[in-house]
């Protein structure tokens, strides 16, 4: 059995479909890509996180999938 605590962080960003805010979370340890949908209009949308030097995290969104 694994112990493993997740250090999670919160970033505000837009949706590219309806251009509210939104938040999503990110596990800033790893780069990562996957695809989400807006808490406000439903539709999908992909999100790049990059994690570079020093931890320092970058968020690009997509809303052509």
């Amino acid at each position: 059995m694994y112990n493993i605590l997740m250090h999670l962080e919160t970033h505000k960003t837009y949706c590219p479909h309806c251009g509210e805010r939104i938040e999503v979370v990110i596990d800033p340890s790893a780069s990562q890509e996957y695809i989400e949908d807006c808490q406000v209009c439903c539709n999908p949308f992909e999100l790049r996180i990059i994690i570079g030097d020093g931890n320092e995290s970058s968020i690009e969104i997509y809303g052509d999938i």
